[in-house]
């Protein structure tokens, strides 16, 4: 793991594992108290439903899941965000959706969450970095608000952007990321109904680290494709760019699938440890949502379409 330094340098480079999980160990008994405050119970979200698409797996403690973060405008560290994303102000908030639609607007917060019906889903998650997690999101289908603004035939792809401000996050200068972050989608895996935008999660609205005040989720790409904060969604007929392939494209591709088969050039992706446990498990292809996912690849090269 990576600790505060540039995307693309020398393995040579990284903090030595031993050094890090030491200094793990002394920040978490240092900062207990400090970091007490920010996972206890949140705003409540009421009235969603139960969907048919989630796991029955158990759930990740809500304390790893709110303090263990990849949040890079807030730091590179994973303990960063949760500390620094504290005073990030998401009120009031708007989506600028624009580009190949009929009917292009600006959305604010409170008509998003009003959009479809919420629902509680609880998603199967895999890091790139190799840990996972099970999470129950509150959201709806990323396809309501398309159906918003209708999208025409030239649409091919949706691209993402989140929201930036040097002022409120000075630790995104550390990154090595351009900014602001932007991320994008083919249009048949934005439509799909297990790609939602998510408003909350273990039924209160999403704490600031985790993507506040409203994020992507695709369960099967998950740790590739999961923008935050988002502010404008634009529907494209050419591919767009996307922020970790413009910063290292050797390393992340458009095609960002949970793939065991096919290695980070720095993690090996068949394997993956469950925040909370201490042994690893098989990696799924497809993160387990092959069922659902794999046709839309057919005929495409994974191990060339990163």
């Amino acid at each position: 793991m990576i600790i505060r330094t540039q995307v693309g340098l020398p393995y040579s480079a990284v903090t030595p594992k031993s050094a890090y999980l030491s200094r793990r160990s002394l920040m978490a008994a240092a900062g207990a108290a400090l970091l007490a405050p920010l996972t206890q119970a949140g705003q409540k979200i009421t009235g969603y439903g139960k969907s048919p698409f989630s796991t029955t797996e158990k759930l990740t403690p809500y304390g790893d899941v709110t303090s263990y973060n990849n949040f890079y405008e807030f730091g590179a560290d994973k303990d960063d965000p949760a500390v620094n994303a504290r005073g990030f102000k998401t009120s009031p908030w708007s989506i600028a959706i624009e580009g190949a639609v009929a009917k292009p607007r600006t959305i604010d917060l409170d008509a998003i969450m009003k959009l479809a019906p919420l629902e509680e889903r609880i998603y199967r998650l895999r890091c790139v970095e190799g840990w996972s997690m099970v999470v129950p999101w509150i959201g709806f289908p990323l396809n309501a608000l398309a159906k918003l603004v209708e999208p025409t035939s030239k649409a091919k792809y949706v691209s993402f952007e989140t929201y930036f401000n040097a002022k409120q996050m000075p630790q995104a200068r550390y990154s090595g990321l351009p900014f602001p972050y932007v991320e994008a989608l083919r249009m048949d895996e934005a439509m799909h109904p297990l790609t939602i935008l998510s408003v909350g999660l273990y039924g209160e609205v999403l704490p600031n680290q985790n993507g506040a005040p409203v994020r992507l989720v695709v369960p099967w790409k998950y740790g590739f494709k999961s923008i935050k904060s988002i502010v404008r969604i634009r529907f494209t007929e050419n591919q767009p760019r996307t922020s970790w392939t413009d910063a290292n494209a050797r390393e992340y591709g458009f095609y960002a699938n949970v793939n065991p088969e096919v290695d980070h050039p720095r993690w090996s992706q068949a394997k993956e440890r469950r925040l909370g446990e201490f042994l690893k498990r098989n990696t799924l292809k497809f993160n387990g949502y092959g069922n659902q996912v794999a046709s839309m690849y057919s005929g495409l090269d994974l191990r060339r379409n990163y």
